[in-house]
């Protein structure tokens, strides 16, 4: 019976080491997922103390290494630009349904996110930012027809439903970067109806072109004659017979002076200029 004893002490202290060893590796698993964490770039940080005044809103921090107390907790947002989708049906200025499918860009104020998860929460997308986006519009759209937002209003349109979601997505410390319509899903009768009059206009536009281009085409020609005309008086004008005796007396002085064999019989015209009489 003695020769026993020893083994089962030896297999008691082996129980009690694995026990031992086993809760150091369940506590170090738990200090290491809970006391020791990275926040990765782009991402922000507010901590929770359980016992020393819950929350702290004002304390946020940055990207790198963090050690946590295990009984305190670490809320991580992430503060990059992000974009989501919304399609929705609305009803125009006349009546009629709308199919809108617009995207908007968006971030978490990182300064404010301590405000941000103590009033909204980490899923402020569902309970802010679309129901803001929606409200907003369906009130826009609804003073516009149905031709100025497939056509001519898109970008008023798009830029008044931001500056309205805008403004109120700061007070609850989001911020919205852009909305951009992206589609827009008329009736068929009425999307064909305004294809076919933007065509129209587009046609009548290209004529009133071509009858401007005409217009001072002929503008261009009538004053190049009257140009014409006038020089040509200023010149009639300016010739007088003693002029022209001079004239003629330079061009029989140049042919005169030419290697061409020539005769010139002086005092024979009209006017006593000389008469030129060439060898052809």
């Amino acid at each position: 019976m003695s020769t026993n004893q020893p083994q089962f002490v030896n297999q008691g202290k082996i129980i009690r080491f694995a026990i031992i060893g086993f809760l150091i590796l369940l506590l170090f698993l738990i200090l290491t997922n809970t006391t020791f964490l990275t926040i990765e770039p782009g991402h922000n940080g507010v901590l929770f103390k359980r016992f020393a005044g819950g929350l702290k809103k004002e304390k946020i921090y940055p990207q790198g290494f963090r050690v946590v107390a295990p009984w305190d907790r670490m809320i991580i947002y992430d503060s990059r630009y992000n974009e989501a989708f919304e399609k929705m049906e609305v009803l125009s200025k006349n009546g009629l349904n709308i199919v809108v499918d617009l995207s908007f860009r968006y971030r978490p104020i990182a300064q404010e996110i301590g405000y941000l998860h103590d009033e909204v929460g980490p899923d402020y997308i569902e309970r802010i930012i679309r129901p803001e986006i929606r409200s907003a519009t369906r009130e826009v759209i609804g003073k516009y027809l149905p031709e100025e937002l497939y056509s001519t209003k898109r970008e008023a349109i798009q830029d008044e439903i931001f500056q309205r979601t805008s403004q109120e997505m700061e007070e609850k410390h989001l911020y919205l970067d852009a909305i951009l319509i992206r589609q827009v899903k008329l009736p068929a009768t009425l999307e064909e109806a305004i294809e076919r009059k933007l065509k129209q206009e587009q046609e009548s536009l290209e004529y009133d072109f071509k009858l401007e281009k005409e217009r001072k085409e002929a503008e261009r020609k009538i004053i190049e004659a009257e140009a014409k005309a006038q020089a040509n008086r200023l010149l009639s004008a300016s010739l007088t017979d003693k002029i022209l005796q001079d004239k003629g007396i330079d061009a029989t002085l140049e042919l005169a002076n030419s290697p061409n064999s020539k005769v010139i019989v002086v005092g024979s015209g009209e006017s006593g200029m000389p008469l030129i009489l060439g060898n052809q």
